[in-house]
């Protein structure tokens, strides 16, 4: 937007302050319609530097994308692992096997968690 603006003014068309903090309100997308809302009855627009509206764009999105990795942790946290159970017990070498191969995956996940900081 600042490319385009200063573009603009290479060839004599100058926009205000409070006409760029508009276009820049405007052209959001509708999912941020509320944060407008809030800057417009928050803010004099007339008065509003361009640069502290970026900053708070800038902040809302920063914010907006912890909120998110936050959830996808919490996401991640809440699965569980379920083991294959049986009521007889069985001492034969296919019982070993499948509890040994068990172990092992299960092994693996827990190196596979603290690598990527699960």
């Amino acid at each position: 937007f600042t490319n385009i603006i200063n573009t603009l003014q290479a060839l004599d068309k100058v926009y205000t302050n409070s006409e760029m903090v508009r276009k820049i309100l405007r052209c959001l997308p509708r999912i941020r319609m509320p944060k407008v809302t809030a800057i417009e009855e928050a803010k004099d627009l007339n008065a509003l530097q361009l640069e502290d509206l970026l900053g708070s764009l800038m902040t809302h999105e920063l914010s907006i994308m912890k909120k998110d990795d936050d959830e996808e942790k919490e996401k991640r946290k809440k699965k569980a692992v379920a083991l294959k159970s049986s009521t007889s017990e069985e001492t034969n070498d296919d019982s070993d096997q499948e509890l040994a191969l068990i172990t092992r995956k299960f092994k693996r996940l827990l190196v596979n968690k603290k690598k990527f900081g699960g």
